[in-house]
C-alpha cells in the first residue's frame, strides 16, 4: 500500500524502568501499591478526564461497544466479549494493556510477578524485608492469553506438581513443587482466554475460583494463593448461549458481557482496510479499489446465500485488498511497468482465493464463485455511482460510437493500456472524483482511473464487455 494510505498509529518507544532496585528504595519514593483493577480504572478515568484515546487502532466501535466496555472496566468487573469471527476481539483485549501503568515492580525472581510490599507466594512470603530485590516489568510484559483447544489441560491454566521439584528433595506438599500455569502467572496483570466456550467443562470449573474467591487450587495441595488479575474471555455468542457449551456458574460469574460487531458504516470499513493492510507489498491502491473491496465485504455479510452466523471476518477484506495489491506487483514483475498501480482487472482473482473466507448456506453448494463474483460486480456498480454518478463522461463514450473496441486484462500494463484508449478529455475531473490527487499522475493511475470508468460504463449497460482470457473487451 501507498505509505500516505495507512493509518497505523505510532508505536512510541518506551520509556526506561525505574532504577530503583530494594524495597527501601522503592517506598522512600513513595510508591503506592493498587490492585490491577483499581489501576486500569484509575488510568482509564485519567484518559476519559483529558479526552486521550483509550483504545487505539480499534475502529467503528466509539458508540456501540466501547462505552460497555469502559463502564465494566470501571466496575472492575471481569468480562466476556461476544461476537462473530474477524470483529476484533482479541485485538480489543490486548488494548486493554494500554491502561496499566508503563511499568510495575515485582519480587525479582519471582514466578508469578508478587508485588514487593504484597508477597503471596511461599517463596516470597520467606524473604526478609532487606532480601527482597525489586525488579519493573512493562505493561506489555502483563498479558497472558490462551486459545481454548480441546488439549488444554488444568496444569496449563491453574498449575501442577513439578516432578523434577519432588526429584531435587522437595517433599509432596511443599508449596514450593508447584509448578503455576498461565493464569498465576499473569498474575497482577490481564489473562485472555478465546474461545472460551471451547474449553471442556471441568476445565471451565478451574476458572470458578479464579473469578469469584480470587485464588487457585492445585490438586490437593492446601494452598490459597490469592491472585490479582483481571480476566477477559471471548467467545462466539452462538457457542456461547448455546446450552451446553459454557458451564453456568462460569458465566454467572463474569460481571459483564460486551457485544462486538462488525464495521456499522462503510467509512469504518474503509479505515479498518488502511490501517490493517500490510503496507510493503510494493503496490499502491487507490481508494476507489479500497471502497470497492469494502462495498463488495458488506455485500457479502448480508447475502441471504452466506450463512450469517459465521460471520464474515475483517480479515475476508484485508486479505482481498492484498490480494489485489499483489496482483498489481505481478503485473508489474510481468511487464516491466515502473510503479505497481492496483486496477479493476485485479480485482475478479479475489473471488477464486478468498471463497474459503466464506460459510455458504448448503443450498448455494457449487454456485460460491458465482455468488461471490455476482457481488463483486454490484460493489462495483455501487462504488461507480457513488464516485462517477452524475459526471460527464460523454468524451470517453464518443470513442465507441465508431466501432472502437478497447481489450484490457490483468498482463496488460497501464501504457499500452492508455494507448489503447487514446486521449480523454476530463480524465483530470475522472481522477479528482476518484480520489485520486496530487502524486496520483503516473501511467498506472491514470489507467486505473479509465478502466475503473469503461468497468462502470459496462455494469450502467452503457457499454458491452466480453470476456475473454485473463481479461475483457469493451465495445459498444
Amino acid at each position: 500500500m501507498h505509505p500516505r494510505r495507512r493509518l497505523n498509529p505510532v508505536h512510541k518507544s518506551p520509556a526506561p524502568a525505574p532504577s530503583l532496585s530494594t524495597l527501601r528504595e522503592l517506598r522512600e519514593s513513595g510508591h503506592v501499591h493498587r490492585p490491577v483493577k483499581a489501576e486500569i480504572r484509575e488510568n482509564l478515568l485519567a484518559r476519559l478526564r483529558a479526552g486521550e484515546p483509550r483504545f487505539p487502532g480499534i475502529v467503528g466501535f466509539d458508540e456501540t461497544v466501547l462505552p460497555h466496555l469502559e463502564r465494566a472496566l470501571i466496575a472492575g468487573h471481569d468480562l466476556v466479549l461476544l461476537g462473530e469471527r474477524g470483529q476484533g476481539k482479541t485485538r480489543l483485549i490486548r488494548t486493554v494493556i494500554g491502561l496499566l501503568d508503563e511499568w510495575t515492580p515485582v519480587v525479582a525472581g519471582c514466578e508469578i510477578n508478587d508485588h514487593p510490599y504484597a508477597p503471596v507466594c511461599a517463596r516470597c512470603r520467606g524473604l526478609a524485608d532487606d532480601e527482597i530485590r525489586v525488579a519493573w516489568k512493562h505493561r506489555s510484559e502483563r498479558y497472558g492469553e490462551k486459545l481454548a483447544t480441546p488439549d488444554t489441560s488444568v496444569g496449563d491454566l491453574i498449575g501442577d506438581v513439578d516432578p523434577i521439584k519432588i526429584a531435587e528433595g522437595r517433599t509432596l506438599g511443599d508449596p514450593e513443587t508447584v509448578h503455576y500455569g498461565l493464569v498465576p502467572r499473569t498474575n497482577r496483570g490481564v489473562f485472555s482466554v478465546n474461545e472460551l466456550p471451547d474449553l471442556a467443562e471441568r476445565i471451565q470449573v478451574s476458572l470458578l475460583n479464579v473469578l469469584e474467591e480470587r485464588d487457585i487450587q492445585v490438586r490437593g495441595y492446601n494452598l490459597r494463593l490469592p491472585l490479582d488479575l483481571l480476566l477477559i474471555a471471548s467467545a462466539n455468542p452462538e457457542d456461547y448461549t448455546n446450552r451446553g457449551r459454557i458451564i453456568t456458574p462460569l458465566k454467572d460469574r463474569f460481571g459483564a458481557e460486551v457485544r462486538t460487531h462488525y464495521p456499522k458504516t462503510i467509512e469504518d470499513e474503509l479505515v479498518l482496510i488502511r490501517q490493517e493492510v500490510i503496507p510493503d507489498i510494493g503496490a499502491d491502491v487507490p481508494e476507489h479499489l479500497v471502497e470497492i473491496i469494502a462495498r463488495f465485504t458488506r455485500l457479502v455479510r448480508e447475502s441471504t446465500a452466506v450463512d450469517t452466523r459465521s460471520g464474515v471476518s475483517a480479515r475476508f477484506s484485508i486479505a482481498a485488498t492484498e490480494t489485489a495489491a499483489a496482483s498489481a506487483v505481478r503485473r508489474a514483475a510481468l511487464t516491466g511497468e515502473e510503479n505497481a498501480v492496483t486496477r479493476v482487472c485485479d480485482l475478479p482473482g479475489i473471488v477464486h482465493t478468498l471463497r474459503g473466507k466464506v460459510e455458504f448456506e448448503v443450498s448455494e453448494e457449487g454456485r460460491e464463485v458465482e455468488v461471490l463474483a455476482h457481488l463483486l460486480r454490484r460493489a462495483t456498480a455501487e462504488t461507480f455511482r457513488n464516485t462517477l454518478g452524475g459526471l460527464e463522461l460523454a468524451p470517453l463514450l464518443e470513442k465507441f460510437s465508431e466501432g472502437a473496441q478497447i481489450e484490457s486484462g490483468e498482463l496488460v500494463p497501464a501504457t499500452e493500456l492508455l494507448r489503447r484508449i487514446g486521449r480523454v478529455d476530463g480524465l483530470a475531473k475522472i481522477m479528482s472524483r476518484i480520489g485520486m490527487g496530487e502524486g496520483d499522475e503516473s501511467p498506472g493511475h491514470a489507467a486505473a482511473a479509465l478502466e475503473f470508468t469503461l468497468e462502470g460504463l459496462y455494469l450502467m449497460r452503457r457499454l458491452s464487455k466480453d470476456d475473454i482470457a485473463g481479461g475483457a473487451v469493451y465495445r459498444t
